[in-house]
């Protein structure tokens, strides 16, 4: 099995809309399964839709930030992986 890389940073969560932003440190593009990790949290999903600025992207690269729905609660500093 591959070892997970670091892939970027909970920057915020909007609990609302269930959509976390992640500051990104290396790409990531829908399809991707992605890893959270910190504090009480540990889940992975797949990537199904992403956001820059409120604009639908298939696809991000480090240093941008993006948005993401999610299915579980999650907090700023958690880090997130690519699997």
């Amino acid at each position: 099995m591959a070892k997970s890389k670091q892939i970027g940073t909970v920057s915020n969560y909007f609990e609302h809309v269930k959509v976390a932003a992640i500051k990104l440190t290396a790409p990531l593009k829908i399809g991707d399964v992605v890893e959270f990790k910190g504090g009480e949290t540990d889940f992975e999903q797949k990537v199904v839709s992403m956001q820059i600025q409120h604009e639908k992207v298939e696809k991000a690269k480090k240093g941008d930030e993006i948005g993401i729905k999610i299915k579980e609660k999650v907090r700023k500093g958690y880090k997130v992986f690519k699997k």
